[in-house]
């Protein structure tokens, strides 16, 4: 961009009346307005230089926080008084609204809303507003701005909801209700924005109080329906949620009943492992206290670094059942590893070992007592028999060594 394009800018925004300095010979120049008085302050600077100064200012800056200061001096770069302006702005807005272009909308309305909400808020604080002669403002004009100002909120409120910016959509609409507690499109917009984010018990108020202002509106009576459906709807989910909820606890007591009924021993770590669906349990039903227990089993073949795990080790079966399809392992190329060529091992609560019988059901082993049932997964060892012995003096020497430093 050249500085004459810069100034061109400039002098374009300021307007025509204050447009001033001589006119230019070149007949293409003819129709472009004449420079402010202000651009003989860049004559000496770059290009790059003039960008960077109209930038500190909130009148051409793009970059800035929005604030009722900064709004009331982007208000200065317009001709005409707030009241046209405003006007101007909505008009603009409705244009692009009707094209159903929401974002350009939603623009213009938020200029317009710049241009008359800084007025609205100095005569809250008690200050005098006036127009560009400084004449106070009538009662008249104050009452025609604060009808363009609430118009600009509920317009922009219903670009919000069609964006589906919801909060930004109640928030605008509560402006408009400040300027006007009887305007029925903003009790129905922030209503409709309120429910789609769940938040029905505000949007039931909300509705209920423009219904008293027009028991017949016909959109606040869709959204009532609307309320009424969604209302229903988050009941059932609840009551469905408060029986699931009542259901898992009955199993979860279930469970624990059947293990003290076992004398089986569990504890919780502060890190479970991820097992997905698998997990201890009644089966076949979770419900009925005559079904039996169902346990998450790890194989652990300490000698090799290995393990195998089993989803469902059922208190009534054998581990010879289950080493019967877990053999002959694949990585086994010695062939050490078969049902009659192994020693079993749980460890016990006090950190020993139980030998574990083949052929003896899981409730017998854990029915002991001495077995402790951690995060709900059985550990059992599995070793050769010729390396078993070495192993299990070896697990105790480590054991006693742990319990020594502590």
């Amino acid at each position: 961009m050249d500085l004459d394009a810069i100034a061109d800018q400039v002098a374009r925004t300021m307007g025509p009346q204050q447009a001033t300095g001589p006119a230019s010979n070149d007949p293409t120049q003819a129709t472009r307005p004449q420079l402010p008085p202000g651009h003989a302050l860049h004559s000496n600077m770059t290009v790059d230089e003039v960008v960077a100064d109209l930038n500190k200012s909130p009148l051409f800056m793009t970059e800035y926080e929005e604030n009722d200061d900064t709004a009331a001096l982007q208000a200065l770069a317009y001709e005409g008084s707030p009241l046209e302006n405003g006007s101007d702005f909505k008009e603009k807005g409705n244009e692009y609204y009707r094209a159903k272009l929401w974002t350009d909308a939603n623009e213009f309305y938020t200029k317009g809303i710049q241009v008359l909400a800084p007025e609205e808020k100095k005569r809250q604080s008690g200050e005098l507003t006036t127009d560009n002669e400084g004449k106070i403002d009538s009662d008249e004009t104050i009452q025609e701005q604060r009808a363009v100002l609430e118009s600009l909120y509920g317009n922009r409120a219903a670009c919000h909801l069609e964006l589906k910016n919801y909060r930004s959509c109640w928030v605008d609409c509560a402006a408009a209700l400040r300027l006007n507690p009887k305007n029925i499109k903003a009790y129905y917009r922030s209503a409709r924005a309120l429910l789609a984010v769940g938040r029905i018990e505000e949007a039931d108020d909300v509705c209920a109080r423009g219904l008293a202002l027009d028991e017949n509106n016909a959109s606040l009576k869709l959204v009532a329906d609307d309320i009424v459906v969604k209302a229903k709807a988050r009941d059932a989910k609840r009551q469905k949620d408060a029986e699931r909820e009542a259901l898992l606890k009955r199993r979860e007591y279930l469970l624990k009943a059947a293990l003290k009924a076992r004398n089986i021993p569990t504890r919780t770590t502060d890190k479970p492992p991820e097992m997905e669906d698998t997990k201890l349990e009644l089966v076949p039903d979770p419900d009925d206290p005559r079904s039996t227990l169902s346990f998450p089993t790890v194989l652990l073949y300490p000698k090799d670094l290995e393990s195998d795990f089993i989803k469902a080790f059922n208190e009534m079966q054998t581990l010879e059942e289950h080493l019967g399809y877990v053999f002959p392992l694949p990585w086994d190329k010695q062939g050490r590893y078969t049902t009659e060529g192994v020693e079993c091992y749980v460890e016990t609560r006090e950190g020993g070992l139980l030998k574990m019988g083949k052929r003896v059901t899981l409730l017998k082993v854990l029915g002991t007592g001495k077995v402790e049932v951690v995060d709900g997964v059985v550990r059992i060892f599995v070793l050769p028999k010729a390396q078993a012995d070495e192993w299990v003096k070896t697990f105790k020497e480590q054991k006693k060594a742990i319990a020594g430093k502590a």
